[in-house]
Order: structure tokens, then C-alpha cells, then sequence
């Protein structure tokens, strides 16, 4: 195909959107933009070149998700790169998709009858890709998917230990950030070697969302996170893993109903409702309050606890990834975690985990006497739904 592909990461309140030259062997990127203020009355359409250009920093408003596709598109058009191809970031694929796959009707309404499966995040991602399916008619619609590079899992990886009827109607663990790992699972041959890609290599994706998985042969082993993106390590707003006692507690004697438990779950708690200050990791650190510092422990204890435990689950490690914002650019974050991890034979260089968060890019930040490889590589979630698409339209 020799027009250019459309990468589309709608949420909420955002549109992440990525313009690809996929006449290559690897997707190249054109242009880097981002719709905010979705739902409100006023927002913000802003775009730049791979080198940096400014192509459009102006006001929307009343932003929705039908004109925000629209201002994307129209941008493309004025650029000459209409897309020949879309591609969407779906979190939820559940048991019916397990790679990129077209859509059309019967898709999206497959889709739809997933949206039980994630409430939060699954009506925002299709409402973006019915209002690209209208507003660009004719190109060719990609679905790619959060869960499905975790299908690979082993039965007793995804099993809770429920009554089998409710594990029949769909009730188990299908894991997230898939398409996160992908893209550092296609790294891995050219930052650690073709060797040592292969070997069991633990990954921690730690942004606002925060989950850990641990690869074997590249392969999603197993994953913190479980039905929902709300198990397993801390988060901005998330608790992690969390006791269901307190849930039946918040509802018999906080008055809680579903929603508002919901809410509780997805929106108060995590680094925020520790702290009581802040989502941010940033702001956190830089902080004096006790809470903020009692936030940050909690978060770093929660995420090397969970390093040992994906570490037994494929009978060892013997490489740590540290990924997305926090994973990046925290060198404070990291060597926090790294401090309760040297009896599974990690050795942090000080040195280089300080560079590195300075300089930013892939790097080994273990030190010479350090039995495990240290990393950090950058993720591109967007560059692997390119991939995912370029494979599905070459065949």
C-alpha cells in the first residue's frame, strides 16, 4: 500500500493519533498529533512532523468524537496523506480476537457485546472507530487489541478460582497493555541480542496504568493485570490488587452502590488516594508531604513484589524492563524497586540509571557484577498497531 496509515488511540477525553510510511520494511512516522477536551466545550487539536514541525496548535470546540475524527482526517487530507488504512486501539478483544482483524458490521457489533468487559475504556474506543468507519468510507478499518498479545498464556494463567459457571460465561483473567509488550517484545532481538531475548525476561509497564509481564521466547507468560485493568500493581488512580472484602465493606457500611464503587476503584485511589495530593509520579517525588512519600514506597514495594511473583510464574528471570512514562523517566522510581530485588541478583549502576533518565532511549542500566540484565527500552504502542496493520494488509 502506498498511502500513508492512519494509527488512531481514542479515549475518553483524548485522541492520540500517528500517521505512518508503511511502504518499508518497518513503519516510518509522518506525523505525531493529539485531539484534547473531548466532551468539553473546548479543546485542542495539536500536530508535528517526525522532525519536529509545527503543523496545527489551534482551539475545537465543542470537541466530540465524531468531529474530532473529522479534524484528523481533514489534517491528513490538507497534508496529501490521506490514509489508504485506519487502525484502532481496542483494549478489549476478549476470547473472540487474538490478532488485528478487519472490521465491518459483524465486528463492531462483536465488539460491542464486549464492552461488559471494560466498561471504561471499550464505549470511547468504539464510538472513535464508528465515526472514523462514517467519516472515511471505503478505507479499510484495522482492529487492534490490548488483550491479544496475551493469548499465548497458559490455561492455568487465566483460571480465578470461581464456581467453573461464571469461568464459562467469561469471567477469567485476559491481561492488558498487550500492545505495549509486543512492541518491546519486537525490540528485544536488537537491544539485548538474539540470545537473550529468547530467556525470561520480567516487563514493567509503569505509566498512570501499571502492570508487569514476564516473556519467554517473547511469548506473554503471564500479566499482573486480570478481568479488568484495575488488578495487580498500583496505579495514578488505581489500587492494584485489592482484598474483595473492601468492596463488600464499602457497600455495607459506606452506603456504595456499583457505580460509586466503581468510581472508588478507577478514580480516588492508587498514588492519588494514598498521597491525597496527586496522580503524578512527577509531583509525588518532588513533594515534602509524608503522604506523597508513603504514595511512592507503596508503589515501588507493590511493583517489586510483583517482580517475584511473574518471576515464578516462569520458573526464574534473568532480564528486568522498565517501560513506558514512569518506567522511562524515573531513575528514582527504578532504583527504588531495584533496591528490594537484589537478592534475585539485580545490581543497579547508579550512574547510568541517572544518564539515562536525563538522556532518555533504550539502555542497559545493570551494573558489571550484576547477575540479571537491567533495561530500560522506550515502548511505541502506536508504531506496533502499524506493524499489527501492515501484516494483516499483507496478507
Amino acid at each position: 500500500m502506498s498511502a500513508p496509515l492512519l494509527a488512531l488511540n481514542v479515549g475518553s477525553a483524548t485522541l492520540k493519533f500517528t500517521t505512518f510510511d508503511i511502504q518499508g520494511r518497518e513503519p516510518r512516522v509522518l506525523v505525531r498529533g493529539l485531539v484534547d477536551g473531548i466532551g468539553q466545550a473546548e479543546g485542542r487539536l495539536a500536530a508535528r512532523t517526525a522532525d519536529g514541525q509545527v503543523l496545527c496548535d489551534e482551539p475545537l470546540r465543542e470537541v466530540r468524537h465524531e468531529n474530532a475524527i473529522a479534524q484528523v482526517l481533514a489534517l491528513a487530507e490538507s497534508g496529501r496523506n490521506r490514509p489508504g488504512a485506519i487502525v484502532h486501539r481496542v483494549v478489549h478483544g476478549g476470547e473472540l480476537f487474538s490478532r488485528a482483524t478487519r472490521v465491518d458490521g459483524e465486528v463492531c457489533a462483536q465488539l460491542h457485546s464486549l464492552t461488559p468487559l471494560a466498561p471504561l475504556h471499550q464505549p470511547a474506543a468504539l464510538a472513535g472507530l464508528e465515526a472514523a468507519r462514517r467519516a472515511a468510507l471505503g478505507v479499510v478499518q484495522i482492529a487492534c487489541f490490548d488483550t491479544a498479545f496475551h493469548a499465548t498464556q497458559d490455561p492455568l494463567a487465566t483460571r480465578f478460582a470461581i464456581d467453573r459457571r461464571w469461568h464459562d460465561a467469561g469471567v477469567r483473567r485476559y491481561s492488558f497493555h498487550g500492545l505495549s509488550y509486543a512492541a518491546i517484545s519486537h525490540q528485544l532481538p536488537a537491544v539485548l541480542g538474539e540470545g537473550e531475548a529468547d530467556k525470561r525476561v520480567v516487563v514493567l509497564h509503569l505509566g498512570s496504568g501499571s502492570s508487569g509481564c514476564v516473556l519467554h521466547r517473547r511469548r506473554s507468560v503471564a500479566n499482573s493485570t486480570g478481568m479488568g485493568a484495575c488488578e495487580g500493581l498500583m496505579m495514578g488512580t488505581r489500587p492494584g490488587n485489592l482484598d474483595p472484602e473492601v468492596l463488600l465493606y464499602w457497600m455495607e457500611h459506606g452506603g456504595m452502590d456499583i457505580p460509586a464503587v466503581r468510581r472508588e476503584l478507577y478514580r480516588n485511589s492508587g498514588l492519588l488516594g494514598v498521597s491525597g495530593e496527586s496522580s503524578d509520579m512527577r509531583v509525588l517525588l518532588a513533594s515534602d508531604s509524608p503522604q506523597a512519600r508513603l504514595a511512592v514506597e507503596l508503589y515501588c514495594y507493590r511493583a517489586a513484589r510483583e517482580v517475584a511473583a511473574l518471576a515464578a510464574q516462569a520458573g526464574g528471570v534473568d532480564h528486568l524492563v522498565f517501560t513506558a512514562g514512569i518506567g522511562e523517566r524515573s531513575a528514582t522510581v527504578r532504583a527504588m524497586i531495584l533496591e528490594r530485588l537484589s537478592w534475585l541478583g539485580f545490581a543497579l549502576d547508579a550512574a547510568t540509571n541517572a544518564a539515562q533518565a536525563v538522556h532518555g532511549g533504550a539502555a542497559r542500566l545493570s551494573s558489571a557484577d550484576s547477575q540479571r540484565g537491567i533495561w530500560v527500552i522506550p515502548t511505541d504502542e502506536e508504531g506496533q498497531m502499524a506493524r499489527e496493520a501492515m501484516a494483516l494488509l499483507a496478507g
